[in-house]
């Protein structure tokens, strides 16, 4: 019989596997739009038209992150936050930028998605390369790479999205001015590459190339490249081209071509007001203009230029600056802020923990406790049927002893009864006998046939006499003449007679005076019924006839 007990634990397991898969399942849908949404939206935004009036792009972004959150669609709402950062960051507005990121961060924690810290770390790494803190800017592009490595290692995502992970790598190093470097990156960029959506398009790689290339002394390859990539950037992303055509104006002066670079550096300038993107990076074309005009003698231009350069570096990059110094007390902030609720979540998760812990331990001891009662009263329940049990069988033993010992005894008293008729039938036989030898000594008194007559009747009765007692016999003892039938076939009427006085206990005397036999002639009846019955010499023939 089941249990009823293990079926409601079975039946309480199938609903929670049940309940688990349909949840992971709702989790792992929810996981793979998350990183569609993460993808279209967030990470590759080319709509460069907007950034030429960025203040409305602004107010656009804000109003929409707003109603957003209003809707409760907090992912959404954080990657309009990374698209407002964005545009802040290419105004060089660093202090904004970061200020919108750390908002992005608060929000973020409350949705605990992969591919949304994969893209904030990915975001901070580039954040600190912008300031040349090489040490934390690999930091989070390698936690990023670590992040996205793991969704494709769990089937979450496609490979070919580490590319950008890669390719975030490949910027920081050309930024660090470390080529070899940005190649190694590179190639890796090639190696996952394949065209999937929202992949990055194949001139940006080529671009990086470029600049590779002309770090390493082909300049000429470089040039060539650079001046194919031309027309793809002006379509797709004109405020690229600010970088395109610095590296651009440097591979002209490696080849020897001054004036040719001068031109390059002034359409670098001119591209990054015309659409407010790379402010940052004007400093670093400033620079190149003052060494070109150092190496032609003309010092006013480059002194001109070299002023431009350090208050634009000081503007964008100097921590003691108005524009930064607030971005710094900010990202203080946030840490104290961050520090202080991570050691709040902390302690509640311990306090959590330490709440579930108790309720698993009172689970466990009561679950311990219904197991121990039920195991104690199965055993007084299966011990109680036990003892129920052997006392039946006790009872059906001991009523059975009593109908055996009842029948015994009935059988024993009727053979009593048989046996005291056997010996009146010798008694009677005995005194026909002797009235038999009184007849024949008293003959001449007698006519001779009425003595024959009555001499007759007295042989005929003593026959009848036997059949009589032969019949109670074997009704009395009618499982030891079957036995005894059964077992010895070859057993004449004579041999049943001797084993049915053998079984009444008569004395060979009793049997010689009831068969009209001597005593020896019983004693050889005995032995040949011995033969017959293939008895050893060592077993007793009256034992033997009493156990059938």
């Amino acid at each position: 019989m089941k249990n009823p007990f293990s079926s409601l634990l079975s039946s309480i397991t199938s609903i929670l596997i049940i309940v688990c898969l349909s949840f992971s399942g709702d989790i792992f849908a929810q996981e793979n739009q998350t990183n569609n949404e993460i993808s279209e939206n967030y990470l590759l935004s080319s709509n460069e038209e907007k950034y030429e009036n960025s203040e409305e792009l602004i107010k656009e972004l804000r109003i929409r992150h707003e109603t957003l959150l209003q809707k409760g669609d907090t992912l959404k709402g954080i990657g309009v936050l990374m698209q407002l950062a964005d545009v802040f960051g290419h105004r060089a507005d660093y202090a904004n930028s970061y200020d919108v990121f750390w908002q992005s961060l608060f929000l973020a924690d409350r949705v605990q998605n992969d591919s949304l810290d994969a893209l904030i770390s990915w975001r901070l790494g580039r954040f600190y390369s912008f300031y040349k803190r090489e040490k934390e800017s690999l930091k989070y592009l390698n936690k990023a790479l670590s992040i996205r490595k793991n969704m494709v290692e769990k089937g979450e995502t496609d490979s070919a999205y580490l590319v950008l992970n890669y390719f975030s790598f490949v910027n920081t190093y050309r930024e660090f001015d470390m080529p070899e470097l940005a190649s190694k990156y590179l190639d890796s960029c090639l190696i996952y590459y394949k065209d999937v959506k929202n992949q990055l398009p194949m001139p940006e790689l080529n671009f990086e190339k470029a600049f590779i290339l002309s770090k390493t002394g082909h300049n000429e390859e470089a040039l060539e490249l650079f001046k194919s990539l031309e027309p793809y950037f002006l379509n797709k992303r004109p405020s690229y081209m600010v970088l395109g055509y610095t590296y651009w104006g440097d591979v002209l002066q490696n080849l020897g071509d001054l004036n040719g670079s001068v031109d390059y550096y002034e359409k670098a300038i001119k591209t990054s007001e015309k659409y407010k993107r790379h402010i940052d990076f004007t400093p670093l074309i400033y620079e190149r203009l003052t060494e070109h005009y150092k190496k032609q003698g003309n010092y006013q231009k480059a002194y001109e230029n070299l002023k431009i350069a350090k208050n634009l570096d000081a503007l964008f990059f100097d921590g003691r600056s108005s524009m930064n110094k607030s971005m710094l007390e900010i990202r203080d902030d946030f840490r104290i802020e961050k520090q202080r609720q991570l050691d709040l979540i902390q302690q509640q998760r311990f306090e959590k923990l330490k709440q579930e812990e108790k309720i698993s331990m009172l689970q466990r001891v009561i679950l311990l406790g219904t197991i121990v009662f039920i195991l104690i009263l199965a055993f007084f329940f299966f011990r109680h049927l036990r003892n129920k049990h052997k006392l039946e069988k006790q009872l059906i033993r001991r009523n059975k002893e009593l109908e055996i010992q009842k029948a015994n005894e009935l059988l024993e008293l009727k053979n009593k009864e048989l046996a005291a008729s056997v010996l009146q039938l010798v008694e009677k036989d005995e005194f026909l006998k002797d009235l038999k030898e009184k007849l024949k000594s008293n003959k001449d008194n007698l006519q001779q046939s009425e003595i024959n007559k009555l001499l007759r009747t007295i042989s005929v009765n003593n026959t009848n006499n036997w059949e009589e007692f032969r019949l109670r016999f074997t009704a009395v003892n009618e499982k030891f003449y079957k036995k005894l039938t059964k077992k010895y076939p070859n057993l004449t009427q004579s041999d049943h007679k001797v084993c049915a006085l053998i079984k009444l206990n008569f004395s060979s005397k009793d049997m010689a005076r009831l068969l009209g036999i001597s005593v020896e002639s019983v004693h050889t009846t005995r032995y040949r019924l011995r033969k017959k019955l293939k008895l050893e010499r060592k077993e007793n023939l009256e034992d033997f006839i009493a156990q059938l």
